[in-house]
């Protein structure tokens, strides 16, 4: 049999990081796809190509055919495994990818029950894992969201994902069976979703507690005032306590997100300081300063 370099297979150099084999995967995967190539030799290279990945996307069977690698072997040339190869490595056909394989890889990482690589055992499909990005009113209240998932080959498929009420940033929904199939009659692997929470212009997120600023004029600060505040359950109205300064949080217990124990809305007073745009509004400006002559901010 003749020794395949999978760097080559793939377009890598050897030194390729994980993403580069899965980017130049993805590219080749698309456009040798029996679905979408038709030309004569694309579901062999397609197959070339998913091997390829099996082994260099997998950090313990990189490790071991590089150091096959180094041995100086080159494309094409007739290859036999040395005596003793794979003792102590744990390589199993039945843990491998999809699609049949090459008697170089299965000399290589083991062969299927019965010894023929058209008869692998039944086994469960691997899982995918993809995020999601949600807007924050979904995270607070839950609800559905369309996904279009691409596989890794090139083929898209649109999926209505639920969210659950009260969802985090990093948490993972499961979507059992739609990973990728089985083989042999094995189940399909599992979809892993990790949800994201897309920056919201009123609102920021602190684990469970909601922030929001709210602007409030000098004479609300100073004397006090019940004003609207927005939160994501709707509308409420908000005191302020006399002599409030910029800067200062007030709670509303219970507005974060939901969960066991729900966070809280923290509202950050800004003063606003109007323009004075005409005389009488100077004057007035100047009489406030003269009441308050005694009155050093820095201080």
């Amino acid at each position: 049999m003749e020794f395949k370099d999978y760097y080559d297979v793939l377009g890598v150099k050897p030194d390729a990081s994980e993403a580069d084999i899965k980017a130049a995967y993805r590219k080749l995967a698309r456009k040798y796809h029996p679905d979408k190539n038709k030309e004569a030799g694309a579901e062999d290279k397609f197959k070339a190509v998913n091997e390829a990945n099996e082994v260099l996307r997998d950090a313990e069977k990189r490790r071991a055919y590089d150091q096959l690698r180094a041995g100086g072997y080159r494309p094409g040339e007739q290859f036999r495994p040395p005596p003793n190869w794979g003792q102590g490595q744990g390589f199993d056909f039945g843990e491998a990818g999809d699609g049949d394989f090459s008697d170089f890889f299965e000399s290589l990482f083991g062969r299927a029950a019965g010894g023929g690589r058209h008869a692998p055992r039944s086994r469960r499909g691997r899982d995918i894992r993809a995020q999601v990005q949600i807007d924050l009113q979904t995270a607070f209240s839950g609800g559905r969201t369309r996904l279009n998932l691409d596989d890794g080959t090139g083929q898209e498929r649109v999926l209505e994902v639920k969210i659950p009420t009260g969802i985090q940033p990093g948490q993972v929904i499961r979507l059992s069976g739609q990973g990728h199939p089985g083989a042999g009659g094995g189940p399909s692997g599992d979809l892993m979703l990790e949800v994201g929470i897309r920056d919201d212009a009123r609102f920021k997120l602190d684990g469970r507690n909601v922030l929001y600023v709210l602007p409030v004029s000098p004479w609300e600060a100073a004397l006090g005032a019940t004003v609207p505040v927005p939160t994501l359950a709707g509308t409420v109205d908000l005191r302020i306590p006399a002599g409030t300064q910029s800067g200062r949080k007030l709670r509303l217990k219970g507005r974060g997100l939901p969960g066991q124990t729900p966070g809280d809305q923290l509202v950050e007073v800004s003063i606003r300081v109007p323009l004075a745009e005409s005389d009488a509004q100077r004057k007035a400006y100047e009489t406030l300063q003269a009441q308050f002559a005694h009155y050093d901010p820095r201080q």
